[in-house]
């Protein structure tokens, strides 16, 4: 069964994380750049280089960050429906006496 959740949480995540993938592929590429430059010893393209491999890793901070938001808004919207859940909408949930009053 672990098998089948690791398989799923792939086939799940691989698509949602694609583009903070990209990024960080990106990111690479720049650090790559970079460590040419400081072997040719080019200070212009040094600093060239950080400038983009922080504006990458900037690029991945915010793609995380609305992942993450994302995620919240989808739980929030599922426990707003489950009436089981404190707080969640619907028959059954906190606050319901099933209409008998004491």
């Amino acid at each position: 069964m672990t098998v089948r959740l690791v398989q799923l949480a792939d086939r799940v995540l691989r698509p949602v994380l694609l583009p903070v993938q990209f990024a960080l592929l990106l990111f690479t590429f720049r650090l790559g750049r970079l460590r040419a430059a400081r072997a040719r010893g080019d200070r212009g393209a040094i600093s060239i280089e950080l400038a983009l491999a922080i504006i990458a890793l900037v690029f991945v901070a915010g793609a995380v960050a609305t992942a993450l938001y994302l995620l919240k808004d989808k739980v929030v919207k599922k426990v707003e429906q489950d009436p089981n859940m404190p707080g969640g909408g619907g028959a059954g949930g906190a606050g319901s006496a099933g209409g008998a009053t004491p």
